[in-house]
């Protein structure tokens, strides 16, 4: 029966986090991003909107993230030839698809010439349908959180702290950290479909790793409201869903790293001397 009710829930988070199976009773209310944050370098890509540079932030202690190392964006399978002219200049040589594989084949990628493709499938069953904690008592507390949130679609409440809490999760972005730190040929881009929930949290867990304070960290991730023209795209409330399952698995994100996505100490300094200034 657990297995069962683990499948299910693995399912139900597929489905949101592949920007399908939203509540139909869902409502329409999403917080207000925070202020004081604007895009940092912004690109514009015809067939890619949500596409921008992660850098450019301050970090706590001083430094800065480096702007034309590392980009984050929504599916790459709308480029026009323009785009991948642009992501050549731009030095893009390495492409990770946080994608499933249903994803990834109806909609398979456009990369510019030379630029090397990486999967890191964040809903993958290869490692097993393995859990750090109880599904179904994440599942419960995602909803209750969700609820008591007033979150406009209750799935994605669901769907963020599994991305935590789902082993198979914790390889995919654990690899996705692990290709930023060792390109040294060029830049990286990395994506989902909407570029907003998979997407948003490898951002997240990169800014937190460099030093970027917490509101900054998540004024990025609201920054997808107004990249895709959609002020209901993504909700505070999920992202602060993952950062509290964090927190409850591990006590601290550092710990998440280390533990959970297993970088150890040589890749998270090459992270940060890679992406520091």
């Amino acid at each position: 029966m657990r297995v069962r009710k683990s499948i299910v829930v693995v399912a139900a988070a597929a489905a949101v986090l592949s920007g399908v199976g939203a509540p139909a009773w869902a409502g329409t209310t999403a917080p207000t991003a925070p202020v004081g944050v604007t895009a940092v370098n912004a690109v514009d890509l015809v067939g890619a909107k949500n596409f921008r540079d992660v850098g450019g932030y301050a970090t706590a202690d001083g430094h800065a993230v480096r702007t034309g190392m590392v980009y984050r964006s929504n599916k790459l399978s709308e480029l026009t030839d323009a785009d991948l002219q642009r992501l050549s200049e731009l030095g893009v040589t390495l492409d990770v698809d946080l994608r499933n594989v249903v994803e990834r084949y109806e909609e398979p990628d456009r990369v510019p010439a030379g630029a090397r493709y990486q999967v890191a499938d964040v809903i993958s069953l290869e490692h097993g349908l393995r859990f750090h904690g109880n599904a179904t008592v994440t599942l419960a507390k995602a909803l209750a959180a969700g609820l008591l949130n007033g979150s406009g679609n209750l799935g994605q409440s669901i769907a963020y702290p599994f991305m935590v809490d789902f082993v198979g999760a914790d390889y995919a972005f654990g690899d996705l950290l692990r290709a930023v730190a060792t390109n040294d040929s060029g830049a990286v881009v990395f994506h989902c479909t909407a570029g907003k929930d998979r997407t948003g949290w490898g951002t997240a867990v990169l800014l937190s790793l460099l030093g970027v304070p917490r509101a900054t960290v998540e004024a990025d991730f609201m920054l997808s409201n107004e990249k895709l023209g959609n002020p209901e795209a993504v909700e505070l409330s999920w992202l602060r869903a993952a950062f509290a399952e964090v927190d409850h698995l591990y006590g601290s994100m550092e710990a998440y790293a280390r533990q959970g996505l297993r970088l150890d100490d040589a890749t998270i300094a090459a992270l940060r001397a890679r992406l520091l200034v």
